[in-house]
């Protein structure tokens, strides 16, 4: 499922955030942008969008779903915080896990290996999933209640049979490009707005490769949802903070 207007594809100086101030009963918000290193910020900012800003909504897809393959918590419930959230923005790009059946990360495709175990590639440590987001089935697809429409973009990644893809810029090995990078340049986009599946998997790769690539970047929170493996999420939480990458809410769109 692709957006109608979209297409298929195989920074400046850090500013700073003030969180909300209160007085006599008013909130009196400033949004400038990154939170400073070691910070994360999860609080009530107005956010004005511009025309340099991006929102990258990752593997919203069935499998990732509730009934899906590999189901993160809730993960249908990122879908109306999504669409809402997009209202705001002129710049959408989507990801799209895509893989194919016989995929190096799937454990049914490693004798006398379950999911979730760990084998060692020539990139390092790789988790092995169930099968999931298989090329060209149902639950590759874009949640039904998903509003792809406006996307500008869709970026398949972990088409490679050898090698998977958390990132929505890069593969796992942190070297082969999806080429997104190069499209958020081009535009001359300046701040990334990432939400989706899995808050600790995909969205966190993706968040960090924004940053490391100069980006400002800003996670929200209530548009994710984690999977929480041997705890990840708290290591996601640690990761942005050290990293400089801001968490708001969705009372930060309202």
């Amino acid at each position: 499922m692709h957006p109608g207007n979209g297409q298929v594809t195989n920074s400046r100086g850090p500013r700073k955030v003030l969180p909300v101030a209160k007085q006599r009963g008013k909130a009196d918000t400033k949004r400038t942008g990154l939170a400073p290193a070691g910070k994360t910020y999860r609080t009530r900012w107005a956010m004005k969008i511009s025309d340099r800003d991006v929102l990258l909504a990752i593997d919203v897809q069935n499998d990732f779903c509730s009934g899906g393959a590999l189901a993160v918590p809730s993960g249908e419930k990122v879908v109306p915080a999504i669409n809402r959230i997009a209202q705001r923005f002129g710049n959408i790009v989507l990801t799209q896990d895509w893989h194919p059946r016989d995929h190096v990360s799937f454990a049914p495709n490693h004798a006398g290996k379950q999911p979730f175990q760990t084998i060692e590639l020539d990139y390092g440590t790789q988790v092995l999933w169930p099968m999931h987001c298989v090329q060209g089935t149902s639950g590759a697809e874009f949640h039904r209640d998903l509003d792809i429409v406006r996307a500008s973009l869709v970026v398949r990644k972990g088409f490679r049979r050898g090698i998977d893809s958390y990132s929505a810029l890069f593969e796992n090995d942190k070297k082969t490009p999806t080429g997104l990078l190069g499209y958020l340049r081009e535009r001359e986009l300046k701040t990334v707005f990432v939400a989706g599946l899995a808050l600790d998997f995909c969205v966190r790769f993706s968040a960090e490769d924004a940053r490391a690539a100069g980006f400002d970047v800003v996670v929200i929170e209530d548009a994710c949802r984690g999977i929480d493996l041997d705890g990840s999420v708290a290591s996601t939480h640690q990761s942005f903070r050290q990293r400089g990458i801001s968490v708001v809410g969705l009372e930060a769109f309202l």
